[in-house]
């Protein structure tokens, strides 16, 4: 009993395979936990944070098991950004407000999607060469990074989607776009199956959202 309790979360027990490549519990839990959360997310509502606790938890776990630091470091960061946009979404200043009592969906201006983009860039280029570097600083822990820059780049616009996600800006969705089809080629590159296909599902899922929000913002 004590046996199948520390493997049960392991990402060696593998539930089924696809395209000949195994899919553990923890991973399809991840997905579960990641989907739904996106879904109630298109829909406004608030519980999609407390689903999205549950998937920054996995996610950790199942980075760390896979080696797969940078990604695995992401996750406490995410938390944060996913604990402040709960706040924001459930006590928006009075101008803020809408008939709910809820954050109001916005847009950004110009100016600040630039401002944002250049942070991105910034970003980008420092975790990339962080991430470069890992293997150069501390080659018994950490392997040679294939796409440090590009990996990076990736890190840069999830976090870039849900920070403004937390701030309830329709903008989230073009960001979560941009994440979904970087993440549908590298993965159809590196011969898997089973998250390309994931992947589309999130991509569906933010054309939904932006419809959704766009329709929710014209009724505010």
């Amino acid at each position: 009993m004590i046996y199948r309790e520390e493997t049960m979360f392991s990402i060696d027990n593998i539930l089924f395979t696809l395209g000949g490549q195994g899919v553990s519990l923890l991973e399809l839990l991840a997905v579960m936990a990641g989907l739904s959360c996106v879904f109630l997310a298109t829909r406004g509502k608030v519980l999609n944070f407390w689903v999205g606790y549950l998937y920054n938890i996995l996610l950790f776990f199942m980075f760390l098991q896979k080696h797969l630091y940078s990604s695995m470091l992401v996750q406490p960061i995410s938390f944060v950004i996913n604990f402040f946009g709960h706040y924001r979404w459930t006590h928006p200043a009075q101008n803020e407000a809408d008939r709910k009592h809820q954050l109001k969906i916005t847009v950004l201006t110009h100016k600040e999607r630039l401002g944002l983009l250049a942070i991105v860039a910034a970003f980008t280029v420092g975790w990339g060469f962080l991430l470069s570097q890992l293997n150069v600083w501390w080659p018994d822990v950490f392997p040679t990074a294939r796409a440090p820059f590009l990996d990076a780049f990736v890190t840069a616009f999830i976090l870039l989607a849900q920070y403004l996600s937390a701030q309830k800006k329709l903008d989230c969705w073009g960001a979560w776009l941009v994440v979904n089809v970087t993440n549908i080629t590298l993965y159809i590159k590196a011969g898997l199956v089973f998250m390309p296909i994931v992947s589309a599902g999130y991509l569906i899922l933010a054309f939904f959202g932006f419809a959704m929000w766009r329709k929710q913002m014209k009724a505010q």
